[in-house]
């Protein structure tokens, strides 16, 4: 299983499953899952993938995230992932770095630049460089 995956819960890696999962949309207890394995605060996670506090109630509320939300959830844990995988399994680390201005990414931070899915790519680009010691 994709570590990615397993942060958010997901019990699945294959892309066509994942696919038609995030377009149901994911169980509201797999951004809860994502939350305590990251511990991140729910107002971070939830600024993180996008769902303003009003939304995010009536999510739990609904027990579901929509499609969209789902996408960026996913989107998040795989980001997480490979900067888990980066700094040797070190949350605290990764958080850091994902959290701080990067001058590879013009001064943005990885999880700002994040937002969207071009953003999350350049983000993976650069761990990549950084996993094979291209410091750029």
């Amino acid at each position: 299983m994709a570590t990615y995956v397993a942060l958010s819960g997901l019990d699945t890696a294959a892309a066509l499953e994942l696919s038609r999962r995030i377009e149901r949309g994911l169980p509201f207890r797999d951004l809860e899952r994502f939350q305590r394995a990251v511990a991140m605060p729910m107002a971070e996670i939830a600024e993180m993938v996008q769902i303003p506090e009003r939304t995010l109630a009536r999510r739990k509320l609904s027990g579901r995230l929509e499609s969209d939300e789902s996408d960026r959830l996913v989107r998040a844990s795989r980001l997480f992932a490979q900067a888990l995988d980066l700094f040797e399994g070190d949350l605290e680390a990764a958080k850091a770095w994902l959290s701080a201005p990067q001058r590879a990414l013009g001064g943005s931070t990885p999880l700002r630049l994040a937002r969207t899915g071009v953003g999350a790519r350049e983000v993976e680009r650069l761990i990549g460089r950084l996993e094979h010691g291209v410091f750029s």
